[in-house]
């Protein structure tokens, strides 16, 4: 299993469809006893909160997001986390919306300090 999220902060490394998480966004993840939930902001996301579990190396969370245009919405994602060669986390992703349609895939790394 790769090592704990508890603390990590990462950002996706592909801008998605306009009004959602880009690379100006920044998750702040923590972890304990199975549990995983962070907080993210930036580029259209002026807040946004996941929460789920983890078991091994899947994550599946729940997450609801307040954009800049005043809008809502929320979705389901399921991801895999990888240890890259130089220690960082990546989280390999498949969501999908909820409030409305669409899903994709995401890649998110751990941001070098």
């Amino acid at each position: 299993m790769a090592r704990s999220l508890d603390g990590l902060v990462l950002a996706p490394v592909a801008d998605q469809s306009p009004g959602q998480v880009g690379t100006r966004t920044r998750f702040t993840y923590h972890e304990q006893d199975g549990a995983i939930w962070a907080e993210y902001e930036g580029g259209d996301v002026v807040r946004g909160r996941l929460v789920g579990t983890r078991d091994g190396d899947r994550l599946d969370f729940r997450y609801v997001q307040l954009k800049t245009d005043g809008g809502t919405s929320s979705g389901h994602c399921v991801s895999t986390v990888v240890e890259l060669p130089d220690g960082r986390v990546r989280l390999e992703e498949s969501w999908e919306w909820e409030s409305q349609q669409g899903s994709g895939t995401s890649v998110v790394e751990e941001v070098a300090a």
